[in-house]
């Protein structure tokens, strides 16, 4: 999303300014932002977790250093970092315990040292929750007192907001919502974490693509067939181009998975009551700019109206996330900024 990043020049800014990290298996972003989440300045850089955690939150330090001398401000001048990072984690102690995408980092107390390192306090969320907040406070659900995102990808994340409240649980696994059963049979699919019948299993960018594998095996007709012959690789982008074609088995397995969507977002908010549901990541089959990415949103919306209570159905939004990959660095630092907050 770098090529629709918007900043402000720091004159127009409005103090405190926060900082945000978003860590990722991949890569770090950092950013901060001014009293009113507007961005002034951001760096990313290569997580590289095969050097440790350690290693980690030291270099997030000095990338958080080097944003705040771009902005042309000086570290007093921030109070307070947020730092949203992947499960599983103890977000009370800073701890992460087993993360999936990050192997060797268990048990490490990150906040605390990415804290002495950066030499300010720093507030710990799931990256998932991060994300919610940066959309609930200036994206799609700056309007909303409560909301839902989802985020779709090679698996399912989600972050609950009500108030400026991320919903993280007793035991910091709130808002594990791509594992909520969509299917109670003893046939349903099997989940990456090793149970059957989850909402990621039928609609994650990994339960696309298998999916669609199966229905290459079982021999239905498809154009997928020639591309993936020709040397494509099955991804979700490749099922959207050829569903966008007018391949049917595409667009079906496109549909379907709105389907599963809409009766996973039923179970939500029926529990929440939200504002609104809102759907991120990278699987959304270009939203609003495309022909598919429209019937993907109103198949997810006429499921969801089909099965929701009357009310609930009538008033809840259903809408795409506008933050892209820049909902988790502003969201850390938002959350870093009530934090800030309750602190005086």
């Amino acid at each position: 999303m770098a090529e629709t990043r918007k900043f402000i020049p720091v004159a127009e800014a409005q103090a405190p300014f926060f900082a945000g990290v978003d860590l990722g298996g991949t890569n770090i972003k950092v950013g901060v932002v001014d009293d009113q989440g507007r961005s002034v300045a951001y760096r990313t850089i290569r997580t590289e977790s095969h050097r440790g955690p350690e290693d980690a939150t030291r270099r997030m330090a000095e990338a958080v250093h080097a944003a705040v001398a771009e902005a042309g401000i000086d570290l007093k001048d921030v109070p307070r970092i947020g730092l949203g990072s992947p499960g599983t984690m103890d977000i009370p102690a800073g701890m992460l315990l087993q993360p999936v995408n990050l192997k060797g980092w268990d048990d490490f107390p990150i906040r605390d040292r990415l804290a002495e390192h950066a030499g300010r306090p720093v507030a710990f969320a799931n990256d998932a929750a991060a994300a919610a907040y940066g959309e609930y406070w200036v994206g799609s659900g700056r309007d909303f007192h409560s909301l839902v995102l989802l985020t779709l990808g090679t698996g399912i994340g989600c972050g609950i907001i009500v108030g400026d409240l991320s919903i993280d649980g007793e035991n910091s696994h709130g808002a594990e919502c791509g594992h909520i059963i969509i299917n109670c049979s003893e046939e349903a699919r099997w989940c990456c974490c090793g149970q059957r019948g989850h909402l990621e299993a039928y609609a994650s960018a990994t339960a696309v693509i298998k999916r669609a594998q199966e229905a290459l095996d079982a021999r239905v007709p498809s154009s997928l067939a020639a591309r993936l012959e020709a040397g494509a690789t099955l991804t979700p982008k490749l099922i959207a181009e050829e569903a966008e074609g007018g391949d049917v088995l595409s667009n079906e397995i496109v549909l379907d998975t709105a389907r599963y969507l809409g009766i996973g977002i039923v179970t939500l908010v029926h529990t929440i009551d939200p504002n609104g549901v809102l759907l991120g990541g990278a699987m959304t089959f270009g939203g609003k700019e495309t022909s598919l990415g429209r019937r993907f949103l109103d198949r997810i919306r006429e499921e969801f109206r089909a099965r929701a209570f009357p009310v609930l159905a009538r008033r809840t939004r259903i809408e795409l996330a506008s933050l892209g990959s820049d909902a988790g660095y502003i969201g850390a630092a938002g959350i870093a900024r009530v934090q800030h907050r309750h602190a005086r």
